[in-house]
């Protein structure tokens, strides 16, 4: 059974064929699919669609990029998700500081509350790090949590190790599948099997065979077959180790 650890299976992009989207990656052996919420006026959605979909679990947490129309109530509200119902992870949460128009002042304040609240529920976290490794990890190291997935990993083999030495997992997916990305694929190639685990974050990050086009759950094979050939192993080896590493990051799924 495949895992995929991140996808947005509630976004509205799937809102005309969610069913079809879910049956197919059923179908092609993605067997659990892990759905981050990104704002809490979406955690009903978000609830809704894991009870739609069978194999579906949710994590509940503020994305960086909708901090600028989240309030600070809006982490009162998280408490209470997190303490009712018992997500699998707080997430999608952390820093994006490759968008400038969204403060990084408030970014981090939104993170470092959520982190605290993963500490004190005892949660796993799901990451969002683009182009803020390092804060991310300066976090973490400050507020310690029971570690979880470092979401589209694009850092360095340096942080990569920073990162599994907090308990942290990897996610690769569709912007491994691309021959020019050779840095990802590099990481993704030679760091410890066990530190790695598979995602789509479907409908984004479309791997190089959809043309830009619309990413779902069900790509997480070829996904998995590149990575595979990466590696020099069997689909099945790989499915069998990716799922491990997930559950082990994620003993809520």
């Amino acid at each position: 059974m495949l895992i995929d650890t991140h996808c947005h299976l509630d976004a509205a992009e799937f809102d005309a064929d969610r069913a079809e989207v879910h049956a197919a990656a059923l179908a092609a052996g993605v067997g659990r699919i892990v759905i981050p919420a990104v704002a809490a006026d979406g955690f009903e959605k978000t609830k809704a669609t894991v009870e739609a979909c069978s194999g579906c679990v949710a994590a509940y947490g503020i994305h960086p990029m909708y901090v600028m129309q989240a309030s600070d109530n809006d982490l009162a509200v998280l408490r209470d998700w997190l303490t009712r119902e018992r997500p699998v992870a707080v997430g999608e949460i952390g820093l994006d500081l490759f968008v400038s128009d969204i403060d990084p002042a408030r970014q981090e304040f939104f993170f470092v509350e959520q982190l605290k609240l993963a500490r004190e529920f005892d949660l796993p976290v799901l990451l969002h790090v683009r182009r803020a490794v390092d804060p991310v990890l300066k976090q973490l190291r400050r507020i310690r949590v029971r570690g979880g997935i470092a979401h589209a990993f694009n850092g360095s083999a340096q942080q990569a190790d920073e990162f599994i030495k907090l308990g942290f997992a990897l996610g690769f997916g569709g912007a491994m599948t691309f021959s020019g990305s050779t840095r990802i694929r590099d990481l993704a190639k030679n760091l410890p099997l066990e530190t790695i685990v598979l995602e789509t974050d479907a409908p984004d990050i479309p791997p190089a065979w959809l043309n830009g086009g619309r990413n779902s759950p069900a790509e997480l094979v070829r996904i998995a077959d590149v990575f595979a050939e990466l590696r020099g192993l069997g689909r099945a080896d790989v499915m069998s180790a990716t799922a491990a590493n997930a559950r082990r990051v994620l003993p809520g799924i």
